[in-house]
């Protein structure tokens, strides 16, 4: 029976407490492509079990009791997802590991080893996306399942024992199913002018990811002992790597980042009436002061002659631009159908969003001001 301890980082348990309910997650809305490369680091020991006539005979325990000790080599990932706007997102991902072998050996049966081992795994990702009200950092965790190939490329070992010299050589592929954890941040740049200005959706992500290939593989292994080859069998067990990456993540369609705020000009006349009607953070329900004020300017507009009335939603600047534009419609449909419902003839009623644009009170992207969050009913 084989054991191991798995030491995953704090930060991936760390992470998970932004799923609480007080963290607003960061919308990935539509298609994303990401990649990356970075560092892996195997198990510092595979262990591993030889079986056919080579294995079972002469000085190496009965069974062919093994471990592959590795160095620690290159990884490259690359994805495609879908974010469905609530922080959660599903992707795919291609991945290649690539370690070289610096021994083989076991218990009385010291080798030298040499070749190197190549992973390809395949795998599907769910991840969450949060928002812990930094700009320019959202951190995220996921899970995945699938696949993974494993080809021990002219892994070999070489032993002097009493009964002849003991050679072995692996040069086969293996495929088992894996999984892994994933913990990561990424970094909007598209604001960078020198950088990305003409890609708004482009993020530099940083990320660790713990992958298991569970089971074992069996790969086919010539062996030469006491002096006649044999076919025999070598099959891993504990095969798990710690992996860093860094790379680049682009979501297409995202909208450009808001404008300079232009100069504030004089104020235009005021209208014949004017009602403002203010909502809760990410809402478009009315509260009872919402009703009161809206049942207001539905009298008041018996009493005077008007042409039409326009009903406009806004925003505050939390959230994207295109969530908060259909937000701020949400809002001023909610207000037209109330005033519908207090005597105001639908036909007369012009509805209108303009998301986070015309800020009542002017605030940094990311902001949360309840003035913002607002329909103003005009009555021209």
């Amino acid at each position: 029976m084989h054991s191991r301890v798995i030491l995953l980082p704090a930060g991936l348990f760390a992470a998970t407490a932004l799923l609480a309910p007080g963290a607003r997650a960061q919308p990935i809305q539509g298609l994303y492509i990401g990649a990356g490369a970075g560092y892996t680091l195997p198990s510092a020991n595979t262990d591993a079990t030889g079986y056919g006539a080579g294995f079972s005979t002469g000085t190496p325990p009965a069974g062919g009791a093994l471990n592959l000790k590795q160095r620690g080599g290159f990884a490259g990932v690359i994805s495609m997802g879908y974010g469905i706007g609530n922080g959660f997102r599903f992707e795919v991902e291609g991945s290649i590991r690539q370690n070289g072998v610096d021994h083989v050996g076991g218990t009385n049966f010291p080798t030298v080893g040499s070749g190197n081992t190549r992973t390809l795994g395949l795998m599907a990702n769910a991840l969450y996306d949060a928002d812990v009200g930094l700009n320019w950092m959202y951190p995220y965790v996921g899970v995945g399942a699938g696949y993974a190939w494993t080809h021990l490329h002219n892994v070999s070992a070489a032993a002097a024992l009493p009964s002849g010299t003991f050679l072995a050589n692996t040069d086969d592929t293996a495929g088992r199913f894996a999984w892994q954890a994933i913990v990561g941040a990424s970094f909007p740049i598209a604001g960078i002018p020198w950088v990305a200005p003409n890609l708004p959706g482009l993020s530099l992500t940083a990320e660790y990811r713990f992958m298991d290939v569970t089971g074992g593989g069996k790969y086919d292994t010539q062996v030469l002992q006491a002096g006649s080859y044999s076919n025999s069998t070598l099959k891993l067990h504990n095969q798990f790597y710690n992996t860093f990456l860094v790379g680049l993540r682009y979501q297409f369609g995202a909208a450009s980042p808001p404008p300079a705020p232009a100069p504030v000009a004089a104020p235009a006349p005021a209208p014949s009436r004017s009602y403002l009607v203010f909502f809760d953070w990410d809402k478009a329900t009315l509260s009872d002061r919402a009703r009161q004020i809206i049942a207001e300017a539905a009298q008041n507009s018996t009493k005077v002659q008007y042409t039409r009335i326009e009903v406009n939603g806004y925003t505050d600047t939390s959230g994207s631009p295109k969530y908060n534009m259909g937000l701020s419609i949400r809002r001023a449909q909610a207000v037209a159908g109330e005033l519908v419902r207090d005597g105001v003839p639908k036909s007369a009623i012009a509805i209108q969003g303009f998301g986070q644009t015309r800020l009542l009170v002017p605030t940094a992207d990311g902001v949360r001001e309840p003035q913002n969050r607002r329909v103003e009913i005009i009555i021209r």
